[in-house]
């Protein structure tokens, strides 16, 4: 008897801008400063399946960046989508939403920042391309070692 198999699939329904908050708290006198800046850069995902196979994925960025110990700015941003995913074995699909779907969007946020940051009369900050895999595959380590907690 012959099984009936879902055929896999993948569509990107919808990308956008879901939260933004860019604060420079000691403006105007930080940009008299020399510009020596100290980067803190961090990263969070997370995925609420919808319905029919379609899943929202949000990608937030979080980038502090200060002169010694004062805070030039404050960027945060979540770049969302909503993904059609379909067919695919449950340890595949739990791939595509926390490796796949991030590294689509990561791009698009990177974009937002850059932005954000040259809005906010900052020089430029191009934040560098994030390994998705390698992180969901330390995600899934933690997980193991960890026991059944659920990570951001």
């Amino acid at each position: 008897m012959a099984e009936e198999t879902q055929e896999k699939q993948f569509v990107i329904q919808k990308l956008y801008l879901k939260d933004v908050s860019f604060e420079t708290p000691n403006s105007p006198v930080i940009f008299t400063q020399q510009w020596e800046p100290k980067v803190e850069f961090n990263l969070a995902s997370n995925a609420q399946a919808l319905e029919n196979g379609l899943f929202e994925v949000g990608l937030t960025v979080t980038v502090t960046v200060k002169l010694e110990e004062k805070t030039a700015y404050l960027a945060e941003l979540t770049q969302a989508g909503v993904f059609t995913v379909t067919g695919f074995p449950e340890e595949e699909l739990a791939a595509m939403i926390g490796s796949y779907c991030p590294t689509i969007l990561f791009p698009y946020a990177r974009e937002a920042v850059s932005d954000l940051v040259i809005k906010g009369g900052f020089p430029p900050l191009l934040l560098a391309p994030v390994n998705f895999d390698a992180l969901y595959m330390q995600h899934l380590q933690q997980q193991t070692n960890q026991g059944p907690h659920t990570i951001n």
